[in-house]
C-alpha cells in the first residue's frame, strides 16, 4: 500500500469514523484481532477472545506479548486517529506493567495523549477486562511522529 493510500484510509476513518479498513491496512492489528470503538469523543480499542492469543493454557491466559503489541497498536490508532501523523508512528520508547493476568476474554483500552509536539508524542495506555477499575495492564509510550528535516536536524543539539 502506497503511502497516499494509507493517508486516504486515516482521513476516511477520521471523518466517517469507520475504522475496520485503517485496522485492516496493519498486519499486526488484523493478526491479533483488534477492534476500535467510540463512546461519545472517545476511541476505545478491544480485544476480542481468540485462543490464538492465549500464552497459558492452563489458566487460560493471554500471552504477554499479545497484551504489549495491542496496548502499543492502540496508542499508535489513538495517534493517527485523534492526533497530526498521517503516517505510522514510530516508537521511541514502551514501558510496560503487568498488573494481572489477563484472562481468556475481551480486552480493552484507552489511551491519553499526556503531551504532543510537532515531533513527539507522550501517550499513557490502560488496559482492562471486567473493570476499568481494575486494569491488567499500564503502559506509557513516546512515539516520533515525524522524522526531522535536514533543515530541522542541523538545529538539534549535538550529543
Amino acid at each position: 500500500m502506497s503511502s497516499t493510500e494509507f493517508e486516504q484510509l486515516i482521513r476516511s476513518a477520521r471523518q466517517n469514523a469507520e475504522f475496520e479498513a485503517l485496522v485492516a491496512a496493519i498486519p499486526y492489528a488484523t493478526l491479533i484481532g483488534i477492534e476500535v470503538q467510540t463512546i461519545g469523543d472517545e476511541l476505545l480499542f478491544r480485544l476480542p477472545e481468540n485462543p490464538a492469543n492465549i500464552g497459558n493454557p492452563m489458566l487460560p491466559a493471554l500471552h504477554g506479548g499479545v497484551i504489549g503489541g495491542f496496548m502499543e497498536m492502540a496508542a499508535s490508532l489513538q495517534l493517527l486517529l485523534r492526533a497530526e501523523p498521517l503516517s505510522m508512528p514510530k516508537m521511541i520508547d514502551f514501558s510496560l506493567d503487568y498488573l494481572r493476568a489477563g484472562r481468556h476474554r475481551d480486552t480493552w483500552a484507552e489511551c491519553k495523549v499526556w503531551r504532543q509536539g510537532a515531533r513527539v508524542a507522550n501517550v499513557a495506555i490502560t488496559a482492562w477486562q471486567s473493570s476499568r477499575d481494575n486494569p491488567i495492564a499500564t503502559a506509557r509510550a513516546h512515539f516520533l511522529l515525524k522524522a526531522p528535516t535536514v533543515a530541522q536536524s542541523d538545529e538539534l543539539p549535538s550529543a
